[in-house]
């Protein structure tokens, strides 16, 4: 496992892959105190500099080997989470509804909150059927963060 550490809007990250597939993003009370490689793979160069370009605005969709482990149901939330366009939010019954499975709001809700991958598979563009901010890994002040850079949050 390699792991690299990149200062961000929102705080440092941890960034962490298989040498051919990014497999995880933590934000900074999750950092697992891995010690970052001494030369970076190329992947987690590739990862750094498209989230440089996401925060500066000029990356609306990441092109990066991903390999997130979960269950079938957990990847096809997730999958449903990766069509969300920059700058639209969803329900998490708008997600359920995408996967075909309307009556598995919550355990859509558990997925999400188990999104290894957050702002690279956008688990912040899913809000309460309210149109609230609810829950998210890296706390509500980063959600909002990130939905006001996409223009979803007023």
């Amino acid at each position: 496992m390699n792991t690299l550490t990149i200062d961000s809007p929102i705080g440092r990250l941890q960034l962490f892959s298989d040498g051919n597939h990014l497999t995880a993003i933590h934000f900074p009370e999750q950092h697992s105190g891995a010690a970052d490689c001494a030369r970076p793979d190329s992947v987690l160069t590739a990862a750094r500099t498209q989230l440089e370009e996401y925060f500066s605005g000029r990356r609306k969709h990441f092109t990066l080997p991903l390999a997130a482990g979960g269950t079938p149901f957990q990847q096809s939330v997730w999958r449903a989470l990766a069509a969300i366009p920059w700058g639209e939010v969803r329900s998490y019954r708008d997600i359920a509804l995408a996967i075909g499975r309307p009556s598995a709001v919550r355990a859509v809700g558990a997925a999400n909150g188990r999104n290894p991958l957050p702002i690279v598979v956008p688990c912040h563009r899913v809000i309460g059927a309210n149109g609230s901010l609810t829950g998210f890994a890296g706390g509500l002040p980063r959600k909002r963060q990130l939905l006001t850079l996409e223009g979803s949050y007023a």
